[in-house]
């Protein structure tokens, strides 16, 4: 089973200026690393869930 990386950091208050002209903002690449370790962190787990090949099946 692969390993979950780290949950992405969280940017300070400060780390954004605030303006809204960046492009991309330190909240958009946050908010986007995220989702992409949420959906990691998903299908681990459905893995997990999963019985292992051949675990599942009665023997006939």
């Amino acid at each position: 089973m692969n390993q979950l990386p780290p949950e992405p950091e969280k940017p300070l208050n400060s780390d954004c200026c605030g303006g809204g002209a960046c492009c991309p903002c330190v909240w958009d690449v946050y908010f986007e690393k995220l989702a992409e370790w949420r959906e990691a962190k998903r299908v681990l787990e459905t893995q997990a869930a999963e019985p292992e090949d051949g675990a599942a099946q009665k023997p006939s």
